[in-house]
């Protein structure tokens, strides 16, 4: 049966309504200029580069963890500022991630890669939950590692799987050990993350695999002969 026309178009403005309510918007600057660091940005990466990776970022987050438009956080905007930091290469405050134009000046390598890499991590702080507050910093920097990770962005200089003192040692460390624990259950970083937009516990490893945090980080380093 044909779709009346009085129908058809209707549904067509609703469709158009819920895919720009669901719209995020991606913008640049750059607050280094006249500095090594900003000069080498505008060089090598820019500004245009650098909205668009944040929105191919943005789209492999959602799908890593499995989020619908209406599963993730209301966010309009996501601005990006190169400026002199001192300290971390980069940092993100909800909605806004703060970049160091010396880290892009310093950084031997290839600076275009690495700044997607790290793009990649600062992306996932803005999309992940947070267990209301509550979960701890170690969980938090490795799952935006483990992003990265999933994304082939991870750094050379990065401890290898197995290596590290405990799960909570954070950033490259905890980011093996949840992409081993996601090898145990597909889907299990995507499960955690959505369990902590209400709040946090290491029950959920018990929850989603049926051993303690505590086990399970055994279990990882006899795996690679720790």
């Amino acid at each position: 049966m044909k779709n009346s026309p009085s129908l058809v178009v209707p549904l067509l403005v609703m469709m158009a309504l819920f895919a720009t309510s669901y719209a995020v918007q991606f913008e640049a600057a750059n607050n280094a200029q006249g500095t090594s660091g900003g000069t080498r940005f505008d060089q090598e990466i820019g500004l245009d580069y650098s909205k668009q990776i944040m929105a191919t970022a943005s789209d492999f987050i959602w799908t890593t963890f499995g989020e619908a438009p209406t599963d993730r956080k209301s966010i309009d905007l996501v601005t990006l500022s190169i400026e002199s930091l001192n300290g971390n290469p980069a940092y993100t405050d909800t909605n806004e991630i703060h970049f160091s134009a010396e880290y892009i000046a310093d950084y031997s390598g290839d600076v275009k890669t690495e700044f997607d890499g790290v793009i990649y991590h600062e992306m996932t702080h803005v999309w992940q939950w947070n267990g209301q507050g509550n979960a701890p910093s170690w969980i938090i920097e490795g799952i935006a590692d483990f992003v990265r990770l999933k994304a082939n962005y991870a750094s050379s200089n990065w401890p290898k799987p197995g290596e590290g003192n405990s799960w909570t040692d954070s950033y490259a460390v905890t980011a093996h050990f949840l992409d081993y624990c996601n090898g145990l259950m597909s889907g299990f970083v995507a499960q955690m993350n959505a369990k902590m937009k209400d709040g946090y516990s290491d029950d959920f490893f018990v929850q989603l695999l049926g051993k303690t945090v505590d086990q399970l980080w055994s279990d990882y380093k006899a795996k690679y002969g720790n």
